[in-house]
């Protein structure tokens, strides 16, 4: 009889983990307790139009290829890939913007244009870039955050001195342009920290951005998530959503269960894919691994205030992915990190998936996505989401020079009481724990508990960190970690 595997939460780290442990033989069922799977990256479908939750960016094409490898798929088995020309449009202000383009050569002479000298050094930045990621495809991100040795290989040695620098001072050393920088900096935002606080070597995200390029699978990122689903019921993998598992049951140390909804179901292992702070208050006390003061002094990526919005025509001068950067960078991130309030004058996001994909709204119609970081464990009220929405809105008719107000057919907002509620996210985050240089690798929580025996972890608060590839190897780390464990 094979043994019972017990996963709490259905994002793509806990999908990862699932396939993989599922593959190996064992009896894996995941416990979601909302309606729908997907954690952060749910869908909200509303008069026929069609949101992403969160995740809206597609970028590491290759990992997804890896994952689906690992199982003797590729990704088409499951969804269509469009690569987007234009990746993404940069808006500072009224007739100021610049358009990413979809392929090297015309990110060369894009910035060549904008700066004389400026695609030298990018081009330079970018091999080391390019290399940086291959170093951490290759000798990083797929360990286990176990020991500082694993960061120890004979390629990242040479590349150590990467580690007491930062993104902002590599950007910043050749290239003058405030633009230029500004898209060269926001990558890493992906991770969750300020560039300035964020380790040199992590430029691989622009490269992963400019190199790699960035995708739209068809019918959005949540055809990602079902893909994956369908991939774990095809390897044995049972779902049950609407499970709120209240309680992780220990006995001399050992896991030996969960409690759903005053019902305890044995397990011989659980892995937690819910946050990890929130998993550890279903323990007692004393089998708890980091205290509360541990987590107040760590880093966490922003939060956000997002907005999905029915617009009753089509829009104009925008593309499917759009940053808004027409104010203050470094203010902003002030206001995240630093001094912690609802920002002055925030940089926004904002896709409309329907420019690409005609399924996510109706004919003659046009789905918007617009979302605002903020910082974590803020007030969060009606008329703020309603302030914001109206200061966003307003930026964005002058922006783009188009009047949107009165188009809008409905508008849905998610903010940090959202994050709270329904990912039980410690302060509200929406990323995780930001990838700074004390938060990278073995300085992250670990897999596996080291006071209970059987249980262990994945998801962006561990190991490698933030976003949706990252979630997908941490889900395979934490599946090999139980398997060594179980052998």
């Amino acid at each position: 009889m094979s043994k019972k595997i017990n996963i709490l939460g259905s994002g793509f780290s806990s999908l990862s983990a699932a396939c993989y442990l599922a593959k190996a033989g064992y009896d894996v069922t995941i416990f979601e307790k909302n309606d729908q799977i997907g954690g952060r990256a749910r869908q909200y479908k509303n008069e026929g139009f069609t949101f992403d939750i969160g995740p809206s960016w597609y970028w590491m094409p290759g990992v997804f290829e890896r994952f689906f490898n690992d199982f003797g798929k590729k990704p088409s088995d499951y969804y269509e890939l469009d690569k987007l020309d234009p990746a993404y449009k940069v808006f500072f202000g009224k007739e100021d913007s610049l358009t990413v383009g979809g392929d090297l050569d015309a990110i060369y002479t894009m910035f060549e244009k904008e700066e004389l000298g400026s695609s030298e050094h990018l081009k330079k930045f970018l091999d080391s870039a390019k290399e940086n990621y291959e170093t951490a495809i290759e000798d990083l991100v797929y360990k286990p955050g176990v020991s500082p040795l694993e960061l120890v290989t004979t390629t990242t040695i040479l590349r150590v001195t990467q580690f007491f620098s930062t993104v902002s001072k590599q950007v910043r050393k050749k290239i003058r342009s405030k633009r230029l920088i500004k898209i060269l900096e926001f990558p890493v935002l992906f991770l969750g920290a300020k560039p300035s606080n964020t380790p040199a070597f992590y430029n691989f995200m622009n490269y992963a951005d400019f190199g790699l390029g960035t995708w739209h699978p068809k019918g959005g990122m949540y055809t990602v998530v079902e893909a994956i689903k369908q991939l774990a019921e095809e390897l044995g993998v049972t779902f049950q959503t609407n499970s709120n598992v209240e309680k992780i049951v220990v006995n001399k140390g050992n896991v030996t269960g969960i409690k759903v909804d005053g019902k305890t179901i044995n397990s011989d292992i659980v892995l937690s894919g819910a946050d990890y702070h929130h998993t550890e208050s279903l323990l007692d006390k004393d089998d708890r691994q980091y205290s509360e003061s541990y987590w107040s002094k760590k880093t966490f990526a922003p939060s956000s205030l997002l907005f999905y919005v029915g617009f009753d025509k089509k829009l104009k001068n925008v593309k499917h992915h759009n940053l808004f950067f027409d104010t203050d960078f470094d203010a902003h991130a002030v206001e995240i990190y630093d001094d912690p309030k609802w920002p002055t004058a925030p940089l926004f996001y904002a896709n409309f998936t329907s420019l690409t994909d005609s399924n996510s709204s109706p004919e003659g119609k046009e789905n918007g996505f617009f979302l605002i970081p903020l910082a974590t464990d803020l007030e969060d009220t009606e008329s703020l989401r309603n302030k914001y929405f109206e200061l966003i809105i307003d930026r964005f008719e002058k922006i783009t020079d188009q009047k949107v107000k009165n188009s809008v057919i409905f508008k849905k907002s998610f903010c940090v009481n959202d994050f709270k509620d329904q990912y039980n996210s410690y302060k509200g985050n929406a990323y995780g724990l930001a990838n700074t240089l004390t938060q990278t690798a073995f300085l992250r929580p670990r897999i596996k508990s080291k006071k209970v025996k059987n249980l262990f972890f994945t998801g962006q608060l561990t190991v490698p960190g933030p976003g949706v590839p990252p979630a997908l190897i941490s889900g395979k780390i934490a599946a090999e970690s139980i398997l060594k464990y179980l052998k």
